[in-house]
């Protein structure tokens, strides 16, 4: 399957990928921001919906560490699906349509198989993540794990948790790497094209390595803007979701060539 894929990245022709330069990024907040402000009841919406459901989870896993921080990094790998109504509101608005609910959702079926196979990917993943921070959980805590109250103070800052900290951030950070490169234009793609996910996704890493440091600050972006949604338990995600969702738009139509 590596050896496939690794063949396929090699042979397919990167004529559809655009360069850009370091800065671009801001380029597409302001887009995003912009789309934002002139669909902004059905962005605050979608904002608020996901909000709603991420306090939810929070709340629930906020008893459990190992559950309370695969669903913070959890959500980070699910973004680029849960976004995807609001790549519709920024096409149709490229267009000069208004977008309402209903229409933004009707652009979830056009491409409908291709973003069914991408959930049940992302579903994969999540799960296996899941089962690997309930691992590391067991392996470095056994059942000295600290309440939740103490859990960053302990983990983060007391020093007695190198180890964890240091297999945590290693592997996390590698799945975390791994989906952004297959996922940074994956979503917006499949929507806007008839292509299947797995050229979705070779067009995804294709763009991502041959852009590394404009999509390297793109990706700290996005994790800010989730980080400040998370830092104000979700109150901000309801904007700072939709503005990544229609700046994420952007990026995709900067990054892809739209003649090919």
């Amino acid at each position: 399957m590596a050896h496939q894929l690794n063949h396929h990245l090699n042979s397919t022709p990167h004529r559809n990928v655009m360069p850009v330069e370091i800065g671009r990024p801001w380029v597409w907040i302001k887009r995003g921001w912009s789309d934002m402000i002139d669909n902004l009841g059905v962005s605050l919406l979608f904002g608020l919906v996901f909000a709603a459901a991420g306090y939810a989870i929070l709340t629930y896993a906020a008893s459990q560490p190992y559950l309370f921080t695969a669903a913070v990094s959890g959500f980070m790998l699910v973004g680029p699906l849960a976004a995807a109504g609001l790549y519709e509101i920024s096409r149709r608005h490229e267009q000069g349509q208004h977008t309402n609910l209903m229409q933004s959702l009707h652009g979830l079926a056009r491409n409908g198989e291709s973003l069914f196979y991408y959930g049940v990917i992302l579903a994969v993943v999540m799960l296996a993540w899941e089962r690997i921070s309930a691992f590391l959980f067991g392996l470095f805590y056994h059942d000295t794990a600290p309440d939740m109250a103490n859990f960053f103070h302990d983990v983060f800052l007391s020093g007695n948790y190198v180890h964890f900290v240091v297999a945590y951030m290693v592997i996390g950070g590698a799945i975390c790497v791994a989906l952004y490169a297959l996922s940074a234009i994956s979503i917006p793609m499949i929507m806007d094209r008839d292509v299947d996910v797995k050229t979705a996704m070779v067009t995804s890493i294709q763009t991502v390595g041959h852009n590394i440091t404009a999509m390297a600050v793109w990706a700290v972006i996005l994790v800010v803007l989730i980080a400040l949604g998370f830092a104000t338990w979700m109150v901000g995600m309801v904007i700072t979701l939709p503005l990544a969702g229609h700046a994420t738009w952007h990026a995709y139509r900067d990054l892809v060539s739209q003649n090919a």
